[in-house]
Parts: C-alpha cells; sequence; structure tokens
C-alpha cells in the first residue's frame, strides 16, 4: 500500500476533498475568508493561485468586505522629541489593533483610502500608494517639485466604480506675484490628475478660481468616484458650497447647501463647516465653536445629508449635543456611532441616536486636533501591474525608520525588548533558586525533633516560592503607539510586581532560617543541660560509693 509520503503532489492535491468540490463552489467559499487567510491559500496551489488573484474574485469579495475605522497620527514634535506616524485600526466590533501598520512609515502623511489602498504623502519627492492588507506599495513622482507650501492635504485619492480607475488629484495652488508657487496663497485654479499606470501627471483647470483654505479646514472625500470638497461662496446662504469633480468624466458641478441657516448663539464664536462620508452619501457637518477657545465646540454638532444630487435636497440627520471639551473635527462615523476627540487626550464612542458614551483610547502625549479618521477595508487590490508605468520610482533619498533622527526610537524600542527579556530571566532564576532552597530546607527537617516547630516551618515553605505570572509571547511586529504605552505600563508593573515577590520571599526564607536555628539551639541547650545533669549525678554516684 503506497503511504501517503510516497505519493506525488499532483495526486494528493487531485485528493485533497476541496479541490473536488466544483470551482464556483471553492470561490464561494473563498469569498466568505478574510484576506489574511487568502493570502496564505494563494501558495496552496495552482488552482487556489487563480481563484484568489483573478481580478473579478477580487472585486467581488471586495464588494462584502467590512469597514474599519482608521485612525492615524502624523508625525509631530512633542517637547523636542519626535514621535512616528502611526495608524490604529478598529473594525466594526469596536476591537482596536495593537500591532503597526507596516506600510505607514514614520514621516508618512494620509491623504487618502480607497479600497484597502492608502495614498500617503512623504517629505521625499514622491507619493506612496499602498496596499493596507498585502503590504504591498509603489512610489510615484509628486507633479510637482520643490513646491513651497505643499501640503498633504491637497491631495484626495480614489476610484470610479465604472472605470474601475485609481486616480490620484492635486490641488494646486494659483501663483502669486512675487511669491513662489503655493506659498501664502489661499486659491486653485488648476487641478492636476494622474490614474494609476499612465506616464504622467494631466491638469484639468477649474470653472473658476477656489479656495484653497477650506480645503485645509473642512477637508475632502470621495464617495461612488465622485471627489467633494467645501468653496468659500459669501452670497449662500451657509457662505459655503460644495464643489464636486467626478473622476470619470474629470468634470466639474457645484452644489447649493440647504437654505435654512443653522442657528448660532450669541455668546459663541465663528461656525466651522466640514465634508465627511456617511452611509456612502455626501454629509456636512458644522458647528459653533467657543469665543475664547476656537478649538472647543460650543453647542451642538449638526450633520446634513445630501438625500438627491439632482435636485440638491438636504435634510439634518443628526444633531448631537457637545461637551464644551471636545474638539471640532472631523470627526468619524463608524456603525451607529460617532468617535470623538477630546482636549484630555482621550477619544470617545457616542451613538448618533443616543447619549452613550465609551472610551476608546487615551492618545497622549499626542496632540488633540491632529489626528485625522478614514473607513478603510482590507482587500486583495493588486499594485504589481501598475510597476512598469513611467512615473513609478525609487526614492533616491534615505527614508523611513534608516533616517538618522530615528535612532534613538529604534533604540529605546529596543531597550524596551530587553528589560522583558530581563525580566522573564529573573523570574526564571528566582523560582529556580526558590525550588534549589525549598529542597534544602526540606532536607534539614528532620533534624528537629520538635514536632510542632518542624511543621510550621513545613507550611511556610510554600511561601518563598514565587507565584508570577504566565509568560505571553511577545509580538513579532512593532507596536502601534497606544498598545505600545500599555506594554510599558504593563513591563513596569511586571517588574514592580517582580520586586514585592522576591522582597516577600527573601522575608519568608529569613524567618524560616531563624525559626530553624532557633530551634537548633534549643535542641544544642537542652541536649546540653541534659549532659550537665549526666555528669553531676555521676560524679554524686562515685562519691557514695568512695
Amino acid at each position: 500500500m503506497v503511504s501517503e509520503e510516497t505519493k506525488p503532489k499532483s495526486q494528493r492535491n487531485e485528493e485533497c476533498i476541496i479541490n473536488c468540490l466544483p470551482g464556483d463552489l471553492i470561490e464561494q467559499i473563498f469569498l466568505r475568508l478574510p484576506v489574511r487567510n487568502l493570502l496564505r491559500c494563494v501558495g496552496v496551489c495552482k488552482q487556489w493561485h487563480k481563484i484568489i488573484r483573478d481580478p473579478q474574485f477580487v472585486s467581488s469579495h471586495l464588494q462584502d468586505a467590512p469597514n474599519c475605522a482608521l485612525l492615524f497620527f502624523p508625525q509631530e514634535s512633542i517637547s523636542g522629541k519626535p514621535y512616528p506616524a502611526d495608524a490604529i485600526m478598529i473594525d466594526e466590533s469596536w476591537a482596536q489593533s495593537s500591532c503597526a501598520v507596516p506600510v505607514i512609515g514614520p514621516d508618512d502623511f494620509l491623504c487618502g483610502s480607497c479600497n484597502g489602498l492608502l495614498c500617503l504623502y512623504t517629505k521625499t519627492s514622491t507619493i506612496k500608494i499602498a496596499n493596507l492588507a498585502t503590504g504591498e506599495y509603489l512610489h510615484l513622482e509628486k507633479p510637482v517639485k520643490n513646491v513651497s507650501g505643499d501640503h498633504f492635504l491637497f491631495y484626495s485619492f480614489g476610484c470610479h466604480p465604472l472605470s474601475k480607475q485609481y486616480k490620484i488629484t492635486h490641488f494646486l495652488g494659483d501663483c502669486v506675484e512675487g511669491l513662489p508657487r503655493a506659498h501664502k496663497n489661499t486659491r486653485f485654479s488648476v487641478i492636476q490628475v494622474y490614474t494609476l499606470g499612465d506616464e504622467k501627471w494631466r491638469e484639468i483647470r477649474t470653472p473658476e478660481a477656489l479656495s484653497l483654505n477650506c480645503l485645509k479646514t473642512s477637508g475632502a472625500i470621495n464617495v461612488d468616484g465622485i471627489m467633494y470638497w467645501l468653496t468659500e461662496d459669501i452670497l449662500a446662504s451657509w457662505q459655503h458650497a460644495v464643489m464636486t469633480f467626478d473622476l470619470n468624466e474629470e468634470s466639474f458641478a457645484r452644489i447649493e447647501l440647504p437654505a435654512s441657516i443653522p442657528e448660532d448663539c450669541a455668546d459663541g464664536g465663528p461656525r466651522q463647516y466640514w465634508v465627511r462620508e456617511i452611509d456612502r452619501k455626501l454629509c456636512i457637518a458644522t458647528a459653533q465653536t467657543r469665543r475664547d477657545r476656537p478649538r472647543e465646540i460650543f453647542g451642538k454638532l449638526q450633520i446634513w445629508t445630501l438625500d438627491n444630487k439632482a435636485e440638491q435636497r438636504w435634510s439634518q440627520k443628526y444633531s448631537i449635543q457637545y461637551s464644551p471639551d471636545y474638539i471640532p473635527g472631523p470627526n468619524l462615523v463608524h456603525g451607529d456611532k460617532i468617535i470623538l476627540q477630546s482636549c484630555n487626550y482621550n477619544l470617545y464612542s457616542r451613538e448618533l441616536l443616543g447619549d452613550k458614551m465609551a472610551k476608546l483610547l487615551d492618545f497622549c502625549p499626542r496632540k488633540p486636533g491632529n489626528m485625522q479618521s478614514y473607513i478603510c477595508v482590507k482587500s486583495l487590490v493588486r499594485l504589481d501591474v501598475y510597476k512598469k508605468a513611467g512615473i513609478v520610482r525609487r526614492s533616491k533619498q534615505r527614508e523611513g525608520w534608516e533616517l538618522k533622527k530615528w535612532k534613538v526610537w529604534k533604540q529605546e524600542l529596543s531597550k524596551t525588548e530587553k528589560m522583558w527579556s530581563d525580566t522573564y530571566q529573573d523570574e526564571h532564576d528566582g523560582t529556580a533558586c526558590a525550588h534549589r532552597n525549598g529542597i534544602a530546607i526540606n532536607a534539614l527537617l528532620p533534624r528537629i525533633l520538635d514536632g510542632e516547630i518542624r511543621q510550621e516551618i513545613g507550611m511556610k515553605i510554600s511561601q518563598i516560592f514565587p507565584n508570577f505570572p504566565d509568560q505571553q509571547s511577545r509580538p513579532l511586529r512593532r507596536l502601534n503607539c497606544v498598545a505600545l504605552k500599555q506594554d510599558r505600563e504593563n513591563l513596569l508593573a511586571r517588574m514592580k510586581n517582580w520586586n514585592s515577590i522576591t522582597k516577600a520571599t527573601r522575608q519568608a526564607a529569613g524567618i524560616i532560617m531563624s525559626m530553624m536555628s532557633s530551634a537548633v539551639e534549643a535542641q544544642v541547650g537542652a541536649s546540653s543541660s541534659n549532659a550537665a545533669i549526666f555528669s553531676q549525678n555521676h560524679i554524686k554516684g562515685d562519691d557514695a560509693k568512695t
């Protein structure tokens, strides 16, 4: 009988139960698996590789991919110490990730997310497109080199569902006489567009000069292949209007905001506006800020939804009462909750249709108001098909963790890992030493003649055996900022626990040795006394005989 090990690989594959199923059924099974499992299945056999890498399968799997919230903290300097860019992912059940996103470099800025792909602005001459799940990425040349005043918020990223083309847009600031382009300017008349796979960027003129400041304060979003952003309109009821750019037709349009004007309180400060996406619809969020502290909200946050684009019909969907210490947007709606930033370095989730709130995380020492938030998915979208484009290039400059300024940060991570290793080793050595001491003391117990003392010492021997927590395997990937802070707190707590346990162990061992010494001294004293009595009686007997 032929054993399984000696069978040819092709024969074993043919006998595999799942490969005996129809191809359509195998595909339906794969559609229900998460990306991380599918990436492992790709290398199993040619049939599985062909199914999972098929563009139609990738599109079908993407349609049912669960949404997650991506909270991005850009690189910043706090008290003279640089902190790298970092991200935290929150899934549909509101569980938080603990590992850092590997495709995000320490100096990157996030400027868009679409179909599992991230668009990252770098401080070098490139824009980086990266797949969140697979780790694949491309470096693309920026449309304009060495532009003074260029900003990551001037870039956007999206895909049109009909053309299936991914496009990056760049709002190019107008030239100001006597000043370099994009330096202290407030308007733009050109949008630069790049389609993944093309040879170059293209320039498309806007119908009129539009506000560049609105982009920095309210942002831009992509919904179903349409890019939306706010622009100034002094004559409009809200003194703002929504501009749209169709990524497929590359045409502009204008949408008026609701006719009813939000009511302002006389005690409040200026009103702010943000453009957001909720349930795949364009939404406008607005709130009045505090007069004395413009970074805090005064009163309610109102969210309006565009119900009908052709008729430009809006409806107010939510009205949320804010506490006075919350930072005004851009906030993220994830599921049926909105994520809020607080001035006390905490992040909260609040029900949209209720008052229930829950603390998500503490992002200290990151500065309040610097966090960005996006809805994203994990996908199998491939980037290798675009690698032959003329605009794709490798950065000629050193970047990422190779830069000298992150050397100290990496050393701190290595120091933390060594402290964990040393703590584990100390716990192991302490347990082994206590075990040896227990054996030695047990060997001496029979020499204690007093039964009660021997029993009491035996009961105390168990106290010299330390009880340390189980050793958990250390993660292979770098932790994100929140998990790293928690990890260091756990390390300090474990080291403190180690000191407390070893101190108690030494005290218990000292008490046992003291009890044994006293018992031995008592036995020696008793023995000496008996010997003296015996000697004295012996002498008296001899005298009587004499």
